[in-house]
Order: structure tokens, then sequence, then C-alpha cells
């Protein structure tokens, strides 16, 4: 079996949010080989806070197949020049720890000036008061306008890369 073709760890909940078709497809903005980039699930902390996720169930870059590794890193250039050019931010963070679901998936967060919640930590913050219901998400209909414009920017950009 290639490993592109992704074995699902039925404990996974990466592995469980790709299974889900129906729940994914709105919120997917790119898939490649190897590569799936998703907008955060409604409710979202912010516009463009993205996920770049292995397909198949990897841990990350130590479980990385040659061909993963070779692509990982121009994968992650583009995931994020696009989320740069979708928002207009400044920078894009790219976070990924791995102990909410042990299957590599990468944050990218776009940080903006003048929108303290964005800098350094301060966005984990961000991410925890809209888990915990203490601050408003980001409307779901300006993150929906958003994904459309990102897939529609990836068609060629994201394209490139593999």
């Amino acid at each position: 079996m290639s490993q592109s073709v992704q074995p699902f760890q039925s404990e996974c909940g990466v592995c469980t949010i790709h299974r889900d078709v129906a729940s994914l497809a709105p919120l997917e903005i790119w898939r490649g080989e190897h590569w799936l980039l998703r907008h955060h699930p409604h409710p979202s902390p912010l516009i463009g806070w993205c996920l770049l996720d292995a397909r198949r169930h990897c841990g990350g870059p130590l479980d990385f197949s040659a061909a993963e590794a070779a692509e990982w890193g121009l994968i992650v250039q583009r995931a994020s020049l696009l989320v740069k050019q979708t928002s207009g931010c400044e920078r894009v963070y790219a976070i990924a720890f791995g102990e909410g679901a042990r299957h590599l998936h990468l944050h990218l967060i776009p940080r903006c000036s003048g929108i303290p919640e964005t800098e350094a930590w301060a966005v984990a913050d961000l991410y925890r008061d809209v888990k915990d219901k203490r601050r408003l998400a980001a409307a779901d209909s300006e993150v929906d306008a958003w994904i459309q414009d990102a897939r529609h920017q990836a068609l060629s950009l994201m394209a490139s890369a593999v």
C-alpha cells in the first residue's frame, strides 16, 4: 500500500476528520498526494487559521516517507504564502505540537498588526477563549468567503509545489 493512501487510525482525531468527507469538504482548501490544507473548523478563532495535515496517519517529520520529506518544506512555504496573500497578514505562524492528535497537523495562523490577539502566544489565549466561549469566534460567513478565495488562489500556487 502506498503511504499516500491513508491507513486511518480509528482513535485519531485528524483521521476522523479526514474520514468525515461531508464535514471536511466545506473546509478543505487544497489536497495533494501527501498533504491536505483546510481551514480551522467552525467556530474558528480567526479568519485564515488553517491546518496543513499529513494525508496518512503520521506523527510528524520523524515518520515521513522519503517523498513526504522531499515535499514538506515547499508545501509549508506555499501554504503559508497562500494564508498570507489571502488574509493580508504580515506573518504566518506555523505551530505543531501533536498532543491533541498525534497526527501531523501544522497550524498556519495569520499574524496581523493591529490585532493584538494574534501576537505571539496571545494567539493561544485567543484559541482557548473561543473554544471556551469567552470570546466570539470569527463569523462563519466570513470564514466561508475566505475559504472560497483561498481555494481559487490555491489552484495555481499549490499546484506548482508538487
